[in-house]
């Protein structure tokens, strides 16, 4: 897993600290999820959690060549710093962390959520099934998240 964060919100002087994390994958979905999440984030005075799963599906295993879990983890690493770049455009006052980690999405999210004010996703990612309201991801957040999960509709 990277991570990477900048300075604590003014929060945390308090003894409290706020943090608002979103899912994202690249989607136009996630797009709409990071931009709101991001404006939520700034009126709670909160940290922004940006994460974004990789995984390798097993199958991969068993071909010639096994998988580069570094470059799968870097490329990953790369696609979220892009979406973060094109998305938060104008947010400087935000504080943004970054977390890239290997695993299925529902369980990263889940995990990155502990202790989190909210998780923001949104209502599709890249599956399989366009025609769906809600995606299989955002439908196990809300169902197994911690705390309470907002599922951003286009």
């Amino acid at each position: 897993m990277t991570t990477d964060s900048h300075d604590l919100p003014a929060s945390a002087a308090t003894g409290t600290s706020h943090c608002v994390v979103v899912g994202v994958d690249g989607s136009e979905h996630s797009g709409r999820a990071l931009a709101w999440a991001a404006e939520e984030a700034r009126l709670r005075h909160a940290k922004l959690r940006v994460v974004r799963a990789w995984h390798v599906p097993p199958l991969a295993y068993q071909a010639y060549m096994p998988p580069d879990l570094y470059e799968a983890e870097k490329a990953s690493t790369s696609a979220l710093e892009e979406q973060i770049v094109a998305v938060l455009d104008g947010h400087a006052d935000l504080v943004v962390e970054r977390v890239v980690a290997e695993g299925r999405a529902v369980q990263v999210l889940i995990d990155a959520a502990k202790g989190a004010d909210l998780l923001v996703v949104g209502s599709r990612g890249h599956g399989g099934f366009s025609g769906l309201l809600l995606g299989s991801v955002s439908s196990q957040v809300v169902h197994h998240a911690q705390c309470p999960v907002a599922v951003i509709r286009p």
